[in-house]
């Protein structure tokens, strides 16, 4: 006979909220960072379901206009990929900045660990513009005691054939790369394995 428990039991979840990096941009269905990070938790032995909630063109505000829906599936991790739309728009800092600790901290309110992946863009605002964005990432992970991977794609930036032909989305090739810099940061949030 089963128990309750065993009927109720459900897999733990890590939500991706994101923008194009992390929604598959210019990819075949399976190709992304976020399907290699569910491939690589089963061949682990996580039991974990990643539920990817990115979407193209995403700011930091429209993300959070929907975070309500993305923590609706009660995340045990929540992966907050976000920033690069507003850097591309010269959107202010101080507008991203609030966007990002209110989703942080409502994804911490219930009970998420949350991991935080910063982003760095081009110098087209200026120098001011553009080290304030990347100093914004290091900011909040330290202030919200958030983990960071300080440059979501470390490893990239100089290899463009990594990269579609808008030079800004990494193609199939480049995502593994993507996942490693996640998996570092995201392994210690992850149940020690028996």
């Amino acid at each position: 006979m089963f128990s309750q428990a065993g009927w109720s039991a459900s897999p733990p979840v890590i939500v991706v909220l994101g923008d194009s990096l992390s929604a598959g941009f210019g990819l075949q269905r399976g190709e992304g960072w976020v399907d290699l990070l569910q491939q690589r938790l089963k061949q682990q032995d996580y039991p974990h379901r990643v539920i990817n909630a990115s979407i193209s063109g995403d700011t930091t505000g429209s993300a959070l206009a929907r975070l309500e829906q993305a923590l609706s599936h009660r995340p045990a991790i929540l992966i907050v990929e976000l920033g690069g739309n507003d850097g591309l728009r010269g959107l202010p800092l101080n507008a991203m900045e609030t966007n990002l600790r209110r989703i942080i901290e409502q994804g911490q309110r219930i009970g998420a660990k949350v991991l935080l992946l910063g982003m760095q863009i081009p110098p087209n605002y200026g120098p001011q513009y553009t080290q304030g964005f990347a100093l914004t990432y290091t900011k909040l992970a330290k202030q919200t005691r958030t983990s960071l991977v300080p440059f979501f794609l470390a490893g990239l930036e100089t290899r463009r054939e990594l990269f579609l032909a808008d030079m800004i989305h990494p193609n199939a090739q480049g995502q593994p790369q993507m996942l490693n810099n996640v998996w570092p940061a995201l392994l210690p949030m992850l149940p020690p394995q028996s």
